[in-house]
């Protein structure tokens, strides 16, 4: 799927996971914010930097992430699943406001005519299929979806937790690139997020016997 409708279906399944929430307040999540202007002006990132291919790629990585965390939310049988799914989705959708904004704050297009992973050495030899690391194919999404009472928590969890550590090695990735003190920053916050994450995925999956 192209990245503009794997951001369009985050945008969607964020509202869905609002709604649902009524007001439900997660603790990880942090509000998007515009970079400070005397950052963008000492180091305003180029269009093929890897930066701005970082925020692209990610933030179409994230929206599947949101997609599936939404069926968890939605769907799982055990409340701490469906918590998880929760959690994800909202922060990982704030996530993509905060690259979002940055790109339009940097002059550039949210997507680009250069391959995915292009921004990272031998990245494009990491896709697999056309997905990037850690991505679920269509076929595996379409299961979830079909998924019904605990297959649903189990897959998610299979699925996430590979989409996870697919996360990690791309925030890596730009984390032995970058010297933008506000996308370390942001990178780095993602990757002890997942690295969090993984501990409670791994233990759910011992819980719930998968």
């Amino acid at each position: 799927m192209p990245a503009r409708r794997w951001l369009i279906a985050g945008g969607i399944a964020f509202a869905i996971v609002v709604a649902l929430m009524g007001g439900y307040a997660v603790g990880r999540v942090v509000t998007p914010t515009t970079p400070s202007a005397t950052a963008a002006t000492k180091q305003t990132p180029a269009d093929d930097s890897s930066e701005a291919g970082f925020a692209r790629d990610m933030s179409t990585h994230h929206a599947q992430a949101v997609e599936m965390s939404m069926i968890a939310a939605a769907r799982a049988t055990d409340p701490e699943v469906r918590q998880l799914g929760y959690d994800i989705a909202l922060t990982q959708e704030n996530q993509i406001g905060q690259m979002q904004t940055w790109l339009t704050f940097w002059g550039l297009n949210p997507t680009s005519d250069q391959p995915a992973m292009a921004w990272m050495p031998d990245g494009v030899a990491s896709l697999k299929n056309g997905l990037m690391p850690g991505m679920a194919s269509q076929d595996e999404i379409q299961q979830l979806r079909d998924a019904k009472g605990k297959q649903v928590d189990v897959l998610f969890l299979k699925l996430i937790l590979t989409h996870h550590l697919g996360g990690i090695h791309m925030v890596d990735g730009l984390l032995a690139q970058s010297k933008n003190p506000e996308v370390v920053a942001l990178a780095e916050n993602m990757k002890a997020g997942q690295q969090n994450e993984l501990t409670v995925i791994q233990n759910l999956q011992k819980k719930i016997g998968s």
